[in-house]
């Protein structure tokens, strides 16, 4: 296969989204919110969105925390495929941050809030949280081997918002860390010719705008 395309794929809403000025949980070592109803609803649309575009041969890689791994896995069964789980595909890590409220957070580094409103990235803020050049060489390198390990597929990444920004930030050599705030669900797609890599477009939501055009 010469011409082939890379989906990178944003998560349905989880239940556990920011919300104004609060986060409203965190769980687990990372974290690992599940789907809400309404990101459930969104997957739903995606996957019929998917199967009726043509996408053979392909293939289907996930994040394994549960907003990603949901949303792949409502394609999956829409599509009667499978998907493999990369851990190397999971949202940047926020080391001290892990498991804090966000008030407590708000309190250590009020600056957040302002990075917040201006969509700008925070994990490289929080104590020995994973940098921002270690975060965009660990998501390049995933996607990488990725592409390299099925030469003859197209290839759907289900992950989250910092891992989009970083591939694409490092495909456009933008040095801005969140240069734009993929939607949930969002299809980003790449166009991969051998070694070559162009974005094709970037936050495509029309499944959620107008999912009759899938019907």
């Amino acid at each position: 296969m010469t011409g082939r395309i890379l989906y990178l794929i944003r998560h349905g809403r989880s239940d556990f989204e920011w919300a104004g000025d609060r986060w409203a949980s965190v769980r687990g070592e990372q974290w690992d919110p599940p789907l809400s109803d309404k990101g459930r609803e969104q997957a739903g649309l995606l996957a019929r969105r998917l199967r009726v575009m043509d996408l053979d041969p392909f293939i289907v890689y996930s994040s394994p925390l549960r907003r990603a791994s949901e949303t792949a896995e409502a394609f999956a069964r829409e599509a009667g495929t499978t998907v493999s789980f990369d851990d190397e595909l999971v949202e940047a890590h926020i080391g001290g941050w892990e498991g804090k409220p966000f008030e407590e957070i708000i309190e250590s580094d009020p600056e957040v809030m302002q990075h917040i409103r201006h969509q700008r990235a925070i994990w490289h803020r929080a104590p020995d949280a994973e940098g921002g050049d270690r975060f965009r060489a660990r998501v390049h390198d995933a996607v990488e081997r990725l592409l390299h390990k099925h030469p003859d597929e197209n290839l759907l990444v289900f992950a989250h918002g910092g891992v989009i920004n970083a591939y694409v930030g490092e495909l456009l050599a933008l040095r801005q860390e969140m240069f734009f705030l993929p939607e949930n669900t969002s299809l980003n797609s790449i166009d991969v010719e051998g070694d070559t890599r162009g974005v094709r477009f970037l936050n495509d939501v029309l499944h959620l705008t107008d999912p009759h055009f899938f019907e």
